[in-house]
């Protein structure tokens, strides 16, 4: 193959083959185009124009931008994903300023950065409003750190900005009016997300910005913006497709009422809609003209009771993603079932996890849709019970699923009827979904189960299991076999230093492994430290009692996170994090 390589590229000039390259998208078929031969490999490396990082220190930005000195995108992830359950310390790092630096020192031609869940300042915002200047896309997903002054130098300087993605962040509302600092030249924006801020807006601003971005196809407004407000922008941006409202809520008025339906019906293309933020079911009809041309819709910050959201949802015969809470119910769920045909990704989220008197949500709203919607391929569901005989049912329903995440409210809970552990259920979906690639366990659990995701996971990417298994074994057949398992996130579980051990050669395949409140020694952490130098080992103890030297060999270890990395220890790790 590689002489194959060295022949076929003598045949060609490096542009012909940078021609020929631009047309493969995939990051896996790049990688494999890259290994043929030392031409390809420089060809390719040239000739890339974006890059995923999937964990912010697995390399360091130098060696990234050498690889690829001419990248116009960059995605970059940062810190662990149990950083969103709140089990990762806040000050764990996940810093970007190292990545911004490197960027606007070696690449001024980037067009678009997109960090998730990682600490971007007000620094790095003004860095990137001066460095590029043909700047297209700026997306924030749970980063924090910043504030909205960033945010208006980004919006002064950035003159060709078609996208500003912001999606539940954490920062600071420090300049109330920092949208008028977008110039009035700024016709560029395509796309704007500012669900996620806290505070109220300058409405006339808004307005104007959206009046003269002819382009603008996505539009999502925070909580704060009212009903009639709403009214005004949506009359002044009908070519939307994606629409994120407010506050959908107001006092009974013919008039406004009348406003809003006119301008809900003059979004003729209007594909996705969110928000609905405390909404009213007095104001739902107005909506229902763009009803059945909705691929998509959100509705999981909307606390409306099962009978108006099965009225809305019911009229949206064409839906294929839908996320609600479950205020929804079983019965909901099974009108959706038989008036949602062709729904693919389907999301139920808790309203309240801690209510005495729970909603009517069970398993048999998901076997419903299951059974009713065909193309069902992606399933998060937070319940209250569950049993074998529904997941053994569901698994033959939709053999077609690329990702379960099942999160029963009260961990270790056995299939109630039968109060059996939910092995065998869990077992049918790996078992018939031989496409699964996300996987997530809850509810009792043994090592059963582990045999049967390492022996029939064999697409799965990323498993996330928590307070399950008996012993040691369950790890050891998780890392045993899932021979496709990239990351994999373990809280909870008697899992420790046999099996993490034994199978410290997987580790290097993978991106990382996070384990927390299981049984792992700092004696294993060492020996695996020793035994895989490509390994980045870290521990993460907030009591910060001690040094790491002074940990006897038999001290548990509360959370360990391990990522595979070329770069070496990071040099910026707080005080309850430490390199083994």
């Amino acid at each position: 193959m590689g002489g194959g390589g060295w022949a076929a590229e003598a045949m060609f000039p490096d542009e012909v083959w940078e021609y020929v390259f631009s047309f493969v998208e995939a990051d896996a078929d790049r990688n494999a185009i890259s290994v043929v031969c030392r031409g390809w490999y420089r060809i390719e490396g040239r000739c890339r124009r974006r890059i995923f990082v999937g964990n912010c220190y697995a390399v360091s930005p130098a060696t990234a931008l050498r690889r690829f000195p001419e990248i116009k995108a960059v995605t970059i992830k940062g810190k662990p994903h149990f950083a969103d359950f709140n089990l990762v310390p806040r000050d764990w790092g996940g810093g970007a300023a190292a990545w911004v630096e490197a960027l606007a020192e070696a690449c001024p031609q980037m067009e678009e950065l997109r960090f998730k869940r990682m600490v971007v300042t007000d620094d790095c915002l003004e860095l990137i409003g001066r460095s590029f200047r043909n700047f297209k896309v700026l997306s924030l997903a749970s980063c924090e750190g910043f504030s909205t002054a960033g945010l208006a130098f980004v919006a002064s300087n950035c003159r060709n900005l078609r996208e500003l993605d912001l999606l539940e962040n954490d920062f600071e509302d420090n300049c109330s009016h920092w949208l008028s600092h977008f110039p009035e030249s700024c016709t560029s924006l395509m796309s704007l997300n500012i669900a996620s801020l806290d505070g109220e807006m300058n409405y006339s601003i808004l307005d104007r910005l959206v009046s003269r971005c002819s382009k603008l196809k996505t539009l999502k407004l925070n909580h704060s913006v009212p009903l009639d407000r709403l009214a005004g922008i949506l009359c002044k941006a009908p070519q939307l497709i994606d629409l994120g409202t407010g506050r959908f809520s107001a006092d009974s008025r013919p008039e406004l009422f009348e406003r809003l339906e006119s301008s809900f019906t003059g979004l003729t293309g209007l594909k996705s809609l969110s928000g609905l933020y405390d909404a009213v079911p007095a104001y739902l009809p107005t909506i229902y003209s763009v009803c059945d041309g909705l691929s998509s819709l959100n509705l999981s910050y909307a606390t409306l009771q099962s009978a108006e959201l099965t009225k809305l949802i019911t009229r949206c015969k064409n839906l294929k993603r839908l996320w609600v809470m479950d205020l929804i119910e079983d019965v909901g769920l099974e009108a959706v079932a038989s008036s949602c045909k062709h729904i693919e990704e389907l999301r139920v989220f808790p309203f309240d996890p801690y209510d005495a008197e729970p909603v009517s949500l069970t398993e048999r709203g998901l076997v419903s849709v299951s059974a009713g919607c065909p193309m069902l391929r992606s399933v998060l569901y937070f319940c209250r019970q569950m049993t074998n005989a529904a997941l053994i049912t569901i698994a033959m329903n939709s053999p077609s699923l690329t990702c379960f995440r099942l999160c029963i409210l009260d961990p270790q809970t056995p299939d109630y009827l039968t109060q059996q552990p939910l092995d065998i259920g869990f077992s049918a979906i790996v078992q018939s979904c031989k496409e699964l690639r996300r996987l997530s366990l809850s509810g009792r659990l043994t090592d059963r189960v582990f045999h049967s995701i390492g022996a029939y996971a064999n697409q799965v990417k990323m498993l996330s299991v928590a307070f399950a298994g008996d012993s040691d074994a369950g790890l050891h057949y998780i890392l045993s076999g899932c021979r496709s398992l990239k990351k994999l996130e373990i809280r909870d579980c008697p899992f420790g230093d046999k099996a993490l051990l034994a199978n410290a050669a997987k580790l290097e395949t993978m991106r990382s492994l996070w384990m927390s409140s299981c049984s792992i020694s700092f004696g294993a952490c060492r020996l695996l430290a020793q035994r895989m130098p490509r390994l980045n080992v870290e521990v993460i103890d907030e009591r910060q009692e001690g040094s790491l030297e002074s940990r006897p060999n038999d001290c548990p270890v509360e959370k360990l996170y391990i990522y595979r990395t070329v770069a070496g220890p990071r040099s910026d790790m707080p005080a309850c994090v430490w390199t083994v």
